[in-house]
């Protein structure tokens, strides 16, 4: 289970989340005027995170897709590199050694900018995406499909936006997705936590974290996948 805590201040209204629970207190500014200072928080359940998942893979029918890792995201995030990038380096390093497909999306201006340790090599799929859904008005679906690829491994930046913007996308183009979770991140524990939440609870649905669900997402770790 993943743990978080952030405390967010807006219009007087105090939220506070812990391991899983939220607590809600009004500031006195907000207070009713029929006294009910100092009544007890209300206290709200969100649900907690399934734990990753181990997973094996087909590296003839699956593809490392690669979102921002690129130098103007990467040097102003820690997270980037200083989580992100090192799980990715010897993951990608042993998904090219058993032959996947590797493919980049990025926007125009982080082209031929990315990070020298994950970048783009001859032969790889690379597209130019101005949504933050990477199959949206690109090639990608169009380029996957041409060899033969059903699954879907997708890192980068960040997990709240086109990671789970781009796992909608592939799952309904019909594939199943597996997310690692040591190479995505966000800005701040909460938005880490929201994303990966959406991916799971998408369309179908994988809220379980039922090991390669069909065309629906899994959470794993890049220690915990194989290739077969």
């Amino acid at each position: 289970m993943i743990l978080f805590r952030t405390v967010l201040l807006t219009s007087g209204l105090v939220l506070a989340l812990s391991s899983g629970t939220a607590h809600t207190q009004l500031s006195a500014q907000d207070t009713p005027a029929s006294g009910a200072a100092g009544k007890p928080m209300v206290t709200l359940q969100m649900p907690a995170l399934p734990a990753p998942v181990p997973v094996t893979l087909n590296p003839k029918t699956t593809a490392l897709l690669v979102f921002d890792y690129v130098q103007a995201i990467c040097n102003s995030q820690p997270k980037c590199k200083g989580g992100m990038l090192p799980a990715l380096t010897p993951f990608m390093a042993r998904a090219r050694k058993a032959g996947m497909v590797v493919a980049y999306g990025t926007r125009e201006e982080n082209v031929g900018k990315w990070l020298p340790e994950v970048a783009p090599q001859p032969g790889d799929i690379a597209i130019v995406n101005t949504a933050q859904d990477r199959f949206y008005d690109t090639d990608l679906d169009k380029a996957l499909k041409a060899k033969g690829i059903t699954t879907i491994v997708m890192v980068g930046w960040k997990v709240s936006g086109s990671v789970a913007y781009s796992s909608v996308g592939a799952t309904l183009r019909g594939y199943t997705t597996v997310i690692p979770v040591d190479t995505t991140a966000a800005t701040t524990d909460y938005e880490q936590v929201i994303g990966f939440y959406n991916i799971l609870n998408q369309l179908g649905g994988n809220m379980t974290n039922q090991p390669l669900k069909p065309h629906a997402p899994t959470l794993s770790r890049t220690d915990m996948i194989a290739f077969q």
